[in-house]
């Protein structure tokens, strides 16, 4: 299902995609950026569906995005007519959260200032305590964890990173020995770059939109995260010594083992596929490889973990979250994802090395055989 709508004030139009509904529910967030296509969130409509139908969760899936520049000053107002437009599907059927764009934050405002408290609103109101609910998922998103983070803001990026170490150890490489560059450093990009940081590995190269930072030896991941404004991206003029500035696309040919696409979708094109050396590609980001693209780095002997598992932590978490089984704990949430995202992996890479299968046709393979819905999704 296909939704258009016109804002009445600007002229920005947004989407709303369902691509499937399970028990009458669908879960996506919702995206701005100016150039938004309906064709670009019927594909992470498909890549939502996908995510849920791998992970197991009881839902279906679907997206939102609007045409329109994040930076205006006006946006959060743009936001807000859109979500009012949406509200019979947000009232009964969407639950959505932050994308590129639009922070968890900001929706949240949203949601609330029309009195729908919590952007997860359409699966808190099925609850039989919905003001329980709402304090548990609350208390879920602010946990606080190490490095001065939200848990909420960080397990997406969590996962990916351990979708990256995974791949490391799949060769039998320590994190010390590999490395690895990352395009994007907002939520998803920067909560990657600060966990493989953590865990050892050598991030050599970032990028936001103002071009890609270099250090053979290492970036010191948390000193450049906290030179960070409000839209992703690093200040120069504070940069610390012994950091090399290049253009923002040379991040995709970086010296690096694995490379991490964290920013926009279809970053990597035909086109710029060529200039890939890393040894595996990780999408951080929905949609970040065309099929094209995908198909020429194949050939090359160069896999691509799909977004639909890679970057999934965040909304698997999210229903995790929504149906009790974690809480506020953050160990729990890491533990469980952590655990999960390494055993699907390594199916995933060793289906590559010793059938010479694509990550992304096993993948579709797991999404296209979801677990039966043993009855109703019960909110506790």
């Amino acid at each position: 299902m296909r939704l258009q709508w016109t804002d009445p004030v600007t002229g920005a139009v947004g989407y709303l995609v369902v691509h499937t509904l399970r028990s009458s529910l669908a879960t996506g967030g919702t995206r701005m950026r100016a150039g938004c296509t309906v064709t670009e969130v019927e594909d992470l409509a498909r890549g939502m569906a996908n995510k849920t139908a791998t992970f197991d969760l009881p839902v279906g899936g679907a997206k939102g995005g609007i045409d329109f520049d994040p930076k205006d000053p006006r946006a959060i107002e743009v936001l807000e007519r859109f979500c009012e437009a949406m509200r019979p599907w947000i009232d009964a059927h969407w639950v959505t959260a932050e994308d590129l764009g639009v922070p968890q934050h900001l929706i949240d405002e949203v949601f609330e200032k029309l009195g729908l408290g919590q952007s997860y609103h359409a699966a808190i109101r099925r609850a039989d305590d919905p003001a329980a609910t709402l304090e548990r998922v609350r208390n879920g998103l602010n946990a606080a964890v190490e490095g001065g983070f939200l848990l909420g803001d960080v397990i997406g990026g969590y996962g990916v990173a351990h979708a990256c170490l995974a791949a490391a150890v799949s060769w039998g490489q320590s994190p010390a020995a590999t490395t690895v560059a990352i395009q994007g450093i907002g939520t998803m990009g920067g909560a990657a770059a600060y966990y493989l940081h953590e865990a050892g590995m050598t991030v050599t190269a970032l990028a936001d939109a103002a071009g890609t930072l270099y250090c053979a030896d290492g970036l010191d991941v948390p000193a450049l995260l906290d030179l960070r404004d409000g839209f992703g991206e690093i200040d120069r003029a504070r940069l610390p010594d012994g950091i090399e500035q290049r253009p923002r696309a040379a991040i995709l040919s970086v010296d690096a083992d694995i490379l991490v696409p964290a920013a926009i979708s279809y970053a990597i094109t035909p086109d710029n596929s060529y200039d890939i050396t890393a040894r595996i590609i990780v999408e951080a980001a929905n949609a970040a490889t065309t099929p094209e693209a995908e198909a020429m780095l194949a050939a090359r002997g160069i896999p691509v973990l799909p977004d639909f598992v890679a970057n999934a932590g965040a909304v698997a978490w999210a229903w995790w979250l929504l149906l009790g089984e974690v809480d506020d704990n953050p160990e729990n949430s890491f533990d469980r994802l952590r655990t999960i995202m390494h055993s699907k992996v390594a199916e995933l890479l060793s289906e590559w090395t010793e059938h010479g299968r694509t990550p992304r046709e096993t993948g579709h393979r797991w999404a296209d055989e979801p677990a039966p819905l043993a009855g109703p999704v019960v909110i506790p």
